[in-house]
């Protein structure tokens, strides 16, 4: 394919297309949730997605959950370990959303040249306001007032 991106399949029914396997991924059958004892479970957060051909398993692989990128190690109780948080896109105003107290959260991120301090906070901005810690070289950290 010149010029063309190569998509993986990784929903069901598309052709799975890795190391040039033709299979089409299919689903694991659910074991049974147990939402209703502690949500979620495993049954119902870990992703199904597998090729009957190449032996491809979604969950083998990394996963953005939120602001993480995870790998699960134990398909059978859903446990993943934390890679770090996803990388920022410098290309766009991209950020990570984290704890701060019972009424804030920061907002730490980057955004592309050009961008201004006031077009920032206007998409970061909390409920009642917030400050900015710095800004400055493509990189910000806001506290947002939530509460």
């Amino acid at each position: 394919m010149s010029g063309e991106e190569i998509h993986f399949g990784d929903a069901e029914g598309e052709v799975c297309w890795r190391n040039g396997c033709r299979g089409v991924i299919a689903l694991h059958p659910h074991k049974g949730c147990s939402c209703h004892i502690h949500p979620p479970c495993a049954d119902c957060s870990e992703p199904k997605e597998y090729c009957p051909d190449c032996d491809w398993q979604a969950v083998d692989d990394v996963h953005q959950l939120n602001d993480h990128i995870v790998k699960y190690v134990d398909r059978s109780h859903g446990v993943a370990y934390d890679l770090g948080l996803r990388p920022l896109d410098p290309r766009k105003l991209d950020y990570h959303n984290k704890s701060h107290t019972n009424f804030s959260m920061i907002k730490e991120g980057v955004y592309p040249e050009g961008m201004t301090s006031a077009e920032v906070r206007a998409r970061v901005n909390g409920t009642f306001g917030g400050r900015f810690e710095y800004f400055f070289g493509g990189r910000f950290k806001f506290i947002a007032y939530t509460d």
